[in-house]
């Protein structure tokens, strides 16, 4: 509470307060602007019945669901970003710029997914009005029509990015991350309201198990975002020239959720691959769209295959991810040319196999609790028995990392404050 009295109390952390407060209601405006000719008793069903798209109107920011002219909001971008990442892994040189050229070469980089954002942006837009037009979501349009849609969600999907590194510039936490995290924000009122109207008096031990899943879900979802392995880390004395430098003992912290909410997003982005192409095949032939789409909905509207499939793919892309970003062997070659070494260990190729034996038992754990987080949902369900208190464990697991970011900024900005003061 003294730490939030003191960011109002800061004329120029309040001001980026208010700017950043002011950018995510103009979001949230933009969200809430629909495009012409929508059925919304039938988008409503469309969604209630396809628990992917849920998910993706998540990443979205919450426009996908009131087919705004936001409605995929940040989702190209995220899109972009991943395929970008990937290619780090192919193409050497977009490896190099990524994490050798330091932040000119992330800047380069990010340019990049902005670039593939657009085209990417305006094929889901057409592929997808497509589709909600065969279904009877939304009026069947002119080609002039479907064009001007088209445009106005790529622009409004672009705003959007654009309002998120706004955001950003304020050094009070990630701007796409506040974004998607305002969408999730702004959907607790309706969620209440609906628990609330399903309520009956017997149900009284239901919802309070609800409740106590849900504090617990944050606890742990608090504790793996905190929780990391300490390495021992202790440094060699060297003189040059009259002083002696080294001669300390530290720790390198290893998280055991190393790779954060990513490998969520890749997961949803596999998942909801099938559909993507059913979308795209739209363009072609609305009638083969509509008969993929139907086959993914009914493979997917297996509970069991898609609790599954989900746990397995978020396993598998929490390793692959933190192998990208976790290098053994680089961090080995930097703490060797600093002259630190692990103690009882030789610098070099052994230290490279500790690290790597350590990261990946700190990692099985932190894969198995995200993915235990995303089938979340469905295991509530299965205990309750009621659809309505389904928990969406990636929603909360965005809230709460977004959360514990932003406050890290902020603190850390009110400490150089205080060391100013000092000075």
């Amino acid at each position: 509470m003294n730490r939030f009295i003191q960011i109002f109390r800061a004329p120029d952390i309040r001001k980026k307060v208010l700017i950043v407060v002011g950018l995510l209601i103009a979001s949230r405006v933009f969200s809430a602007i629909p495009i012409p000719g929508v059925n919304v008793a039938s988008l409503q069903a469309f969604f209630g019945s396809n628990q992917l798209l849920g998910l993706l109107n998540l990443f979205s920011g919450g426009g996908l669901a009131n087919l705004s002219i936001a409605m995929l909001g940040v989702g190209p971008y995220i899109t972009a970003t991943i395929i970008m990442q990937l290619l780090t892994i192919i193409f050497p040189k977009f490896k190099e710029m990524y994490y050798e050229d330091g932040e000119r070469g992330r800047a380069k980089f990010n340019q990049f997914a902005r670039m593939v954002a657009v085209p990417l942006a305006a094929l889901q837009a057409f592929s997808f009005l497509k589709l909600l037009a065969a279904q009877g979501i939304v009026a069947e349009t002119t080609s002039f029509s479907l064009f001007r849609d088209v445009v106005v969600i790529t622009a409004g999907s672009m705003i959007i990015l654009w309002l998120g590194e706004l955001i950003g510039e304020q050094k009070i936490g990630n701007g796409v991350s506040l974004i998607i995290f305002a969408g999730i924000v702004s959907s607790l009122p309706s969620s209440i309201r609906l628990a609330m109207n399903a309520y009956t008096p017997g149900a009284l031990p239901t919802y309070v198990a609800f409740v106590a899943i849900s504090l617990a879900v944050i606890l742990g979802v608090v504790y793996l975002n905190e929780g990391e392995r300490k390495v021992p880390v202790a440094y060699a004395r060297r003189v040059r020239g009259n002083k002696m430098y080294g001669g300390v003992a530290s720790y390198l912290p290893l998280k055991v959720n190393q790779a954060g909410m990513i490998p969520l997003i890749f997961a949803v982005s596999v998942l909801l691959f099938p559909q993507f192409i059913a979308q795209v095949v739209a363009i072609f032939s609305v009638d083969l769209s509509l008969t993929m789409n139907a086959w993914v909905n009914g493979f997917l509207a297996n509970q069991w295959i898609y609790g599954i499939s989900y746990f397995f793919l978020v396993v598998i892309f929490t390793y692959f991810y933190t192998a990208i970003t976790f290098d053994p062997e680089e961090i080995s070659k930097n703490l060797q040319r600093s002259g630190g070494f692990v103690p009882g260990l030789r610098p070099g190729e052994m230290t490279s196999k500790y690290f790597s034996r350590v990261i990946n038992r700190v990692t099985l754990w932190g894969a198995i609790f995200l993915g235990t987080i995303a089938v979340l949902p469905i295991i509530v369900q299965a205990l309750t028995g009621v659809a309505v208190l389904t928990i969406s464990g990636t929603a909360l697991l965005i809230v709460v990392a977004v959360a514990l970011d932003t406050m890290r900024q902020i603190d850390s900005q009110l400490t150089v404050r205080e060391y100013e003061g000092i000075a």
